[in-house]
């Protein structure tokens, strides 16, 4: 035994000292081949030595220079996430329905860059080469480990699921009650919290050693945005207001690492009201608010929503509008690396109108109706945690009633897969 295990670290060191943190991989196994043949290892200790040596190069980060003269810290990620989807929809009472979705596409190709300098001062900028789009572009002041400053663009930390990673969804896309309420105006859906530049404050305070008072707030811009282009610092009659937002909450611990939060949030955004895309800067305003929970306990996992909003002639010019809706998602782990997702959710537009297109991403849109749900049956399997995973779900989505109130229905079925790799 103590021979063996004399040999095995005497390859070991050999391995290491003999090539450079860039080729180890490499050289290492070619080494390890011939003392195999010899006779010197056995496959076992081989292979131990393998992820040894695997182990120790995921420790060493990749060499980088910035190129600011206080630049102490740099960092380069990516996430990358294909997709395939095969929707249709079917409008009720017509002869000729849309045509289907059936494609291959990338959904997000980002580039992420995290830098220091020094302090208590850093900046992140992430560039989605799929969309077009930045994710977030901020300068970040941290005094405390528990408060946090951002100045530029990134979302407010207002509707829940809207803020929580791309990388971390469980039902491949976010539900279409928050894209209602949060992607850009088209007349229907709102353009609410989601993307603005301005400044943002997020913190906590412990309340005692397992639950945490979780809070943040932001002054904004009062339009959605997801890069710089116009006359920066302008402004007119549609935006030269600034938006409020805030959020609270209450963080806790379970037992066996399980977590869970619950909380509140709004924004008022003024001159972002009205019907249609023409009435920005009319002194419409709109207000969003959201009611969340999210919790992980051991294999079950529950996240659950609600969302409403006031918006001024949000229907005509002698009618606001109100609408809400509500998703709840369960999860369950099959195994450690398989996950069971579903979900339902409900909207209803109070006259406001949505189409399928408006709310199931990738879907042929349909008519304009009142009210919209959808049922969503989904598996991950996670083969490297979230830095490899494989997601596929079924989709089950209706609108019905017309704007007026008539009896209409359109529904979108389908599927949805997604490979994610992120690094």
């Amino acid at each position: 035994m103590t021979s063996s295990l004399t040999l095995r670290c005497l390859a070991l060191a050999t391995c290491i000292l003999g090539s450079t943190a860039t080729t180890r991989a490499q050289d290492s196994g070619a080494l390890l081949d011939a003392l195999i043949k010899k006779g010197i290892l056995s496959n076992q200790e081989a292979e131990d030595i393998r992820a040894d040596l695997v182990r120790e190069n995921n420790t060493v980060p990749a060499h980088a220079v910035g190129g600011g003269k206080s630049t102490d810290r740099l960092s380069v990620g990516m996430r990358m996430q294909i997709q395939y989807a095969n929707l249709g929809t079917e409008v009720k009472n017509v002869a000729i329905n849309p045509v289907p979705t059936d494609h291959f596409f990338t959904r997000r190709m980002y580039l992420t860059l995290k830098a220091g300098v020094g302090g208590d001062w850093g900046a992140v900028m992430t560039y989605d080469f799929a969309g077009g789009s930045y994710d977030d572009a901020i300068l970040e002041w941290k005094p405390t480990s528990d408060l946090s400053f951002n100045f530029g663009l990134r979302k407010v930390n207002v509707v829940y699921e809207e803020r929580g990673s791309s990388g971390n969804l469980k039902s491949i896309e976010r539900s279409g009650v928050t894209r209602y309420f949060v992607e850009s105006n088209n007349g229907r859906r709102l353009g609410g919290a989601s993307y603005r530049i301005g400044a943002f404050l997020d913190g906590k305070k412990e309340i005692n050693s397992t639950t945490n008072f979780v809070y943040s707030a932001a002054i904004t811009n009062p339009e959605r945005k997801e890069d710089f282009a116009g006359a920066a610092g302008i402004g007119d009659n549609t935006n030269n207001h600034v938006a409020l937002w805030g959020n609270a909450g209450i963080a806790g611990k379970l037992a066996n690492n399980g977590t869970w939060i619950a909380g509140v949030g709004a924004g008022f955004m003024p001159d972002q009201g009205g019907f249609g895309t023409t009435n920005f800067g009319k002194g419409f305003d709109l207000t969003v608010y959201s009611v969340y929970f999210d919790m992980q306990a051991g294999k079950f996992g529950l996240m659950a929503e609600y969302l409403s909003a006031d918006v001024e002639k949000g229907v005509s010019l002698t009618r606001d509008a109100k609408p809400a809706g509500f998703y709840i998602q369960p999860t369950f782990y099959v195994t450690d690396r398989f996950e069971l997702v579903a979900r339902y959710q409900k909207l209803d537009t109070d006259g406001r109108g949505v189409n399928l297109g408006d709310v199931v991403r990738s879907a042929p849109a349909g008519p304009t109706m009142n009210k919209f749900d959808e049922w969503y049956f989904g598996g991950n399997y996670y083969l490297r945690g979230l830095d490899l995973k494989l997601q596929l779900g079924g989709i089950y989505g209706k609108t019905k009633e017309t704007v007026t109130g008539a009896p209409a229905e359109a529904k979108t079925v389908g599927v949805r897969s997604q490979m994610q790799m992120q690094f």
